[in-house]
Parts: C-alpha cells; sequence; structure tokens
C-alpha cells in the first residue's frame, strides 16, 4: 500500500513537534502539521531584513524553493508563480504573498536574491527571495516535496513545488507550476485569498 505523499510531509514534521516554538510567547500552539514547527529557520531576504521563518505566521502565502544561478527552472518556476498569481488577479481575488527559499545559501547571498528580483521584476514585500542563514533548510524542503542535489558544475538538479500554506502553515494545496497555472490550484489561492 502506498502512503500519500502529503502525508510522509505531515509525519517528517512530528519529528520536529518537541523542538518546535510558536511564533511568539502568548501565542497559541501551532498545529501539528504546522511547516512553522521546522525548528529554528532564520532567512535573509533580498532587502537584507533577517527574521524567522516562523514569524510569517498570520497570512496565508505560496512557498517555493530555488536558487540564485539557475539559469532554467528557477527562472520558469518564478514566471509561473507570477502568471498563478495573475490567474488568482483574474478572478478578483488578492495576490497573496510569495516566499522563496534558496537552497543555495554558500552563493545566494543579499546582492544575488536582489539581482533575480530585479531580473524578474518581483517587488518586496509581495515577493520576498530568502537565503537560509541558520537552521534546517532542507526540512522545509522534504516538507514541502522538494527534492534537490548539486550537481559538479555548481548547479542543482531539482523538482519544483509551489505550496499554498494557509496562516498556520498547514499546505492547503501543491502545485509543480509547469506551464499553464493548474486550474485546482488556482481555485484554491482564490478561496484562500478571499477569506
Amino acid at each position: 500500500m502506498r502512503i500519500p505523499r502529503l502525508l510522509l510531509r505531515f509525519a517528517s514534521l512530528a519529528l520536529f513537534a518537541p523542538l518546535a516554538l510558536t511564533a511568539s510567547p502568548g501565542a497559541a500552539p501551532l498545529p501539528d502539521n504546522s511547516v512553522y514547527r521546522i525548528p529554528a529557520l532564520t532567512l535573509r531576504d533580498q532587502q537584507g531584513d533577517v527574521f524567522s521563518f516562523a514569524s510569517l505566521r498570520g497570512e496565508p502565502r505560496l512557498v517555493s524553493m530555488f536558487y540564485g544561478s539557475c539559469k532554467m527552472v528557477c527562472p520558469l518556476l518564478i514566471e509561473n508563480i507570477k502568471r498563478i498569481e495573475q490567474a488568482v488577479a483574474a478572478r478578483g481575488a488578492a495576490p497573496l504573498p510569495v516566499v522563496l527559499v534558496s537552497f543555495d545559501p554558500g552563493h545566494d547571498d543579499v546582492a544575488m536574491l536582489a539581482r533575480v528580483a530585479a531580473n524578474h521584476h518581483l517587488s518586496a514585500p509581495l515577493y520576498r527571495l530568502t537565503t537560509p542563514i541558520s537552521g534546517d533548510y532542507g526540512a522545509l524542503a522534504a516538507v514541502l516535496g522538494i527534492a534537490y542535489r548539486p550537481l559538479p558544475d555548481g548547479g542543482y538538479a531539482h523538482n519544483t513545488v509551489v505550496a499554498l500554506l494557509d496562516g498556520e502553515g498547514r499546505v492547503l494545496a501543491t502545485t509543480d507550476a509547469a506551464g499553464k497555472p493548474a486550474p485546482a490550484f488556482v481555485a484554491a489561492v482564490v478561496m484562500v485569498a478571499a477569506h
């Protein structure tokens, strides 16, 4: 019997439950299946701002992973996320914030993130391109279903997944963001954006 991939992702989150902290003292505990349970993941964005991944709690958003020097897959991923946002806007919903987390923190400094943002016309605060400065970004990749491995030329072989998170960090829907936006994913984003 095959276990659904989403169930495996949530099971991997349970490993972090004892280590996870809530976003702030006095806040309600995070749900067991929240990606914000990944402990101590700290990010820096294209503007140089440093923040904890868990601080994103409270607002639904789209999340994916990339690397800045990618010449093919990541630029397509970014353009497809923009197409998803356009499809959502065409249905009368406001765009959701987007967070892209690099899996190449050794090379993706603030300058590289800013260059990628400028090249793709991604404006903060709607789009935050980030690089991990501490914590387990590999756990984030595992939970989102993103696999990557370094190549001898310095690049990465990887798949693409865009996840729709609710305000508590639960994965509501995913898409591979290949080609035209998937109607079911767009509908899920519209439904979340409308509430």
